[in-house]
């Protein structure tokens, strides 16, 4: 974390931009002191590093664990803008829970306390012991299983409701897939990816446009 003083939040945020070389969109901050009286301005922001926003998921997902009475570990890696963090504890199985609820409830948490904290959301994975990259492993089998079958059956189909980041998962999976397109249709935690047949190759075009969309909206939301 660093400390910016200027006359006005603008100069600030110039100053920072300019010692940490980077775009004002970029920056992650908050305004400590805003001054302004008839002979004093004074603006005090403190900017804040993507190590502060591990920092504080990583001490948050800990505290949860600690709460739990579960002595646990944290290592992050950073991917593209990917956060991931992995944890390893005494109860693995506690943490994840039935059906990986356990370790989505906690990565919700978590989102929103690093989103309220930093004023900003960020793409943000949780995995134990490797659960997540193996139920991803299992979605694109799924994922692609059922395309080939509504390509020969001609019949849509419907997946289990599942978080946005297997939702994502299951679109690139089959991603440009011939006279196949997928919709993500429901709300919250009942959301699910319906797998389309399409009969014409501009249809499929659309499905393209439709997925990438959906996708974007994901992280917006994350």
């Amino acid at each position: 974390m660093k400390e910016f003083v200027a006359k006005t939040l603008e100069d600030a945020l110039q100053k920072a931009c300019a010692e940490l070389q980077c775009e004002k969109e970029d920056l992650v901050y908050s305004i400590e002191e805003e001054k302004k009286t008839l002979f004093t301005k004074r603006v005090v922001i403190n900017v804040y590093e993507l190590e502060d926003v591990v920092d504080y998921a990583e001490t948050y997902i800990l505290n949860i664990t600690d709460t739990l009475g579960i002595e646990a570990t944290a290592s992050t890696t950073l991917k593209d803008d990917m956060i991931k963090i992995t944890i390893d504890s005494t109860n693995n199985p506690i943490l994840i829970g039935k059906n990986g609820k356990t370790l989505q409830a906690m990565a919700e948490l978590t989102k929103l306390a690093v989103a309220v904290k930093f004023k900003r959301r960020f793409r943000l994975l949780i995995d134990i012991n490797g659960y997540k990259d193996s139920k991803y492993r299992k979605l694109v089998h799924l994922a692609k299983k059922t395309a080939k079958q509504v390509q020969r059956t001609k019949t849509d189909a419907v997946l289990d409701p599942m978080p946005a980041d297997e939702r994502r998962i299951v679109h690139n999976a089959i991603h440009g897939f011939k006279n196949i397109k997928t919709i993500s249709q429901g709300d919250g935690t009942h959301r699910q990816v319906h797998i389309v047949f399409v009969e014409s190759e501009n249809k499929v075009l659309e499905a393209v446009t439709d997925a990438v969309e959906e996708q974007t909206s994901n992280q917006e939301n994350e």
